[in-house]
């Protein structure tokens, strides 16, 4: 995959009280893994996998699941049979190049993740990807709607005390963009693990190596090239 020269990102140019980080396909890639596990059970339900796939990304296994409505088929029943599977399965999740780095830069109070995965799926794959947990994260435990709805956001950024309308999403998939639209953040679209551009307006970046989080006198935080 070619990324972009650092000069032609597109940068958000605002200041933000906080940064609120999706998990999987933002700060890292646990992609071969969950379509190893989620492959197997679109199998088994007869499904299409390849047309399955890109779908699931993004969203709660359940609400995945439901939206399916298979006949016979009990989603909490099989979200947990998933979770299980993708629990023991972390061969290959690796971080998003230059993320531990940069979430290691920002201040402890002033990031968080927001993730659909369960919190122990969440934890085991920030383990296998050697990203600390962070002081604050919002899981799947955590939200009565999973994404595109904004109740992640808005309790993320609740819990570090922000407005929404301070805070700047990371986000990967159009779950989660809608999701912090909707939430009346800022968004920036990581590309590191697309294989196809998603049509956004908002700002960019392919990666963590080409930039790096400032912290201004008033303690707003930005993304500014590396130099």
């Amino acid at each position: 995959m070619s990324f972009p020269a650092a000069k032609s990102l597109l940068l958000p140019q605002n200041a933000y009280s906080a940064f609120l980080f999706d998990m999987d396909g933002t700060i890292l890639n646990s992609i071969a893994a969950a379509e190893r596990v989620w492959g197997r059970w679109a199998a088994a339900q007869g499904l299409d996998v390849e047309a399955f796939l890109p779908t699931m990304h993004g969203k709660r296994g359940v609400d995945t699941i439901t939206a399916l409505n298979l006949p016979g088929v009990d989603p909490l029943v099989e979200a947990e049979k998933i979770l299980r599977g993708e629990i023991e399965d972390v061969e290959g999740v690796v971080p998003i190049p230059g993320a531990v780095e940069f979430l290691s830069a920002l201040p402890p109070e002033r990031w968080a993740i927001v993730t659909s995965s369960p919190i122990d799926l969440a934890k085991r794959r920030l383990r296998a990807a050697g990203i600390p947990e962070p002081r604050h994260m919002v899981t799947a435990e955590d939200v009565t709607i999973g994404k595109p709805n904004p109740q992640g956001y808005i309790l993320g950024s609740e819990r570090l005390g922000a407005r929404p309308s301070e805070v700047l999403v990371f986000e990967d998939v159009l779950a989660g963009i809608q999701a912090g639209e909707a939430a009346g953040a800022d968004v920036v679209v990581i590309t590191a693990t697309h294989s196809h551009e998603i049509e956004t307006g908002h700002p960019r970046i392919p990666g963590y190596l080409d930039v790096i989080p400032h912290v201004g006198e008033d303690g707003r935080l930005s993304v500014r090239l590396r130099a």
